[in-house]
This record gives C-alpha cells, structure tokens and sequence, in this order.
C-alpha cells in the first residue's frame, strides 16, 4: 500500500458513510464499517464497537509498511479511540495456538487500551474484549438473525448451540423466552455469556450455561426426550475437541440430524454455517438430509443471512454466512 494515498483514506470514509442507517441508530453500536472487496479493500474488515474501537481484520499477509499506512488511512478517515488489529491468514486456524500474539496482539495498533467496554445490538447490551484473541465477543453478522429470533422468542424454549457469548440466549431471555439453553465447549466463553446476561439486567442459572460436546449434549438431551421450541446450531467452519473432528463442508447433515431429534413438532431448526466454500444450495440439501435422517419431516421456511447494509456482497457472489430456517415436524 506504500504511502497513506489520500484515495484510500477517501475509500475507508466512504465505506462507513454508506452505514448510514447504523451510524445514526442509537440502539447499535455495534457494526461493520468495512467488509474488504466490496467496500474496495480487498481483504481487509473492520468493525467498529461503542462508537470509537474498532478492530480491523487482514485476511492475507501484508507487510509492516502496508499495515501501517493501512492503519494511518483508518486513523484519518475514521477519528477512532483504538484500533486493534487482528491477522487471520488462511491457515490461522493452525497457527491460532503458536502465534497467538503476532495474529491478534493485546496491545492496540492505534489509541488508547481498552480492556472492555459494552457495545449495543438492537437496544441490547454486549461485553466487547478487543485484546481477548481472534474474536472479540459478538459476531456481527448474525444481527439480523438475533433480531429474526428478539420477534418470535416470547413463550418459547430456545436451545443455542456453540453459544460462544450466548448473544441468542441473552436475546431470547430478553424476549421473553420461557428458557434459554446455551451449550459451548468453553466454560470460559459462557461465563463471559453470564456476564452478558447480567449486563441486561437478566438472571442467571447455571443449568442454562452448559460446558461440553454439542454433540454429546444433544444425544443426552434426545435420550431424555427434551425437546426446544427453536434450536440455535451455528458452529464453527471447523472445530477439534478431545473426541472428535468437526468440519461444517462435510458433516453439517450429521449436525443436523443430531440438533432435529431435540426440536419440539412444529419448531424450529435454525441452521447456521459461515464457511464461504459451502455454497448456499449444497448447505440446505445437507440440512435437509440430516432432518430426514433424524426421521423427522422439515418444511423450509426462510433464509437469514448478514445484513447487506454492512456485508455487502459483489455482484454474483453469495454472502459466506448462510442461515436456514426449517420447521421440523
């Protein structure tokens, strides 16, 4: 990128300007601001939280110099308080345990330090952790999808799996969900989740904060006939835990026919995946082949995805997250 050119600094404001829907809604603060090619910088996100950090994402290596005429452009087209910077190269997910701190260093690349602050989702409040690694603590592309589940949660039992920071459950909760059950592999990332729930004034029940295999779980749950008015499977592209191997390309229908045996008749089944190399059609036949395996009937019923406001996708390309809605009868 060389020299900070004065087009680049253009591009970035202009990126955020076409935000501009968010950047006046006071009940988000929390938003993409960038999202690499179709914003005109290719390989490159940023996301901004609570109107002054963001966090700026490379997704190929870049040389000192690039970064930091990057990083300058960012400082002049956006008047931020912090930018940290997170490098996710495509074999990241190799290096995420050697290299932790050259890909997301606890130190911001511009500003000041922020060890957390609480940032807002359609009026709701999230704990954002910019130092606490690769992902911060909401993921926002799944906006529209929490918003689909804040009109439709009163009275209903919600089961979110990979729950992460349990953003589903605290929306659910907040919706007046009759239960809220969140399943991670990380103890870590659901008491960060209790702490989400806190912030909005919700109470907090362990039994709703389950650390283990998703898939176990859900044998459990299926044995002693639970079941969820609408279940929440959005899992990581590829996971390793003691026991098993995840990848979402080639065994979502097994994750599928898992989560189906624990939806109530007439529920819900909403089905994530964020893998760009998963097109949109295959991703639904496998869903439903694994609704069908669980020997359950599936109507489909809408399809959810990230927000074009601040995803926006090229001409021709599907968005990488896909969401799709099946009633399981």
């Amino acid at each position: 990128m060389g020299a900070v050119p004065s087009s680049l600094v253009d591009t970035l404001r202009a990126a955020r300007d076409r935000r501009g829907p968010l950047l006046s809604d006071a009940r988000t603060t929390a938003f993409r601001v960038l999202h690499g090619e179709a914003d005109g910088v290719p390989e490159v996100t940023a996301d901004v939280f609570g109107g002054g950090l963001y966090v700026i994402s490379l997704y190929q290596d870049f040389t000192p110099a690039e970064e930091e005429a990057l990083l300058d452009a960012a400082v002049a087209a956006w008047a931020p308080k912090s930018v940290y910077l997170k490098r996710r190269p495509r074999e990241a997910r190799v290096l995420a345990n050697v290299a932790k701190e050259s890909l997301a260093p606890e130190v911001p690349a511009r500003g000041e330090p922020v060890e957390s602050l609480t940032a807002l989702e359609n009026g709701l409040s999230f704990l954002i952790r910019p130092a606490q690694g690769l992902s911060v603590g909401l993921y926002l592309d799944m906006r529209d999808t929490r918003a689909w589940l804040q009109e439709r949660a009163r009275g209903l039992t919600v089961l979110n799996l990979f729950a992460y920071t349990c953003a589903f459950g605290v929306v659910a909760s907040a919706s007046g969900a009759k239960r809220a059950l969140n399943i991670d592999a990380s103890r870590r990332v659901l008491e960060w989740g209790e702490e989400n729930a806190r912030l909005n004034g919700q109470p907090v029940d362990r039994y709703d904060y389950v650390a283990g295999d998703v898939f176990d779980w859900l044998k459990r749950l299926a044995k002693k006939g639970e079941t969820f008015d609408v279940v929440i499977s959005d899992p990581p592209s590829f996971s390793t835990t003691r026991t098993a191997r995840f990848s979402a390309a080639r065994d979502y229908a097994r994750l599928a026919d898992a989560a189906a045996r624990v939806v109530t008749p007439g529920g819900r089944l909403v089905a994530c995946c964020n893998h760009a190399g998963l097109p949109a059609r295959r991703f639904e036949t496998m869903v439903a082949e694994g609704v069908a395996l669980a020997g359950r009937k599936g109507k489909a019923v809408g399809s959810l995805g990230p927000s074009a406001l601040d995803f926006p996708s090229l001409p021709g390309q599907e968005p990488a997250l896909k969401v799709h809605v099946v009633e399981v009868r």
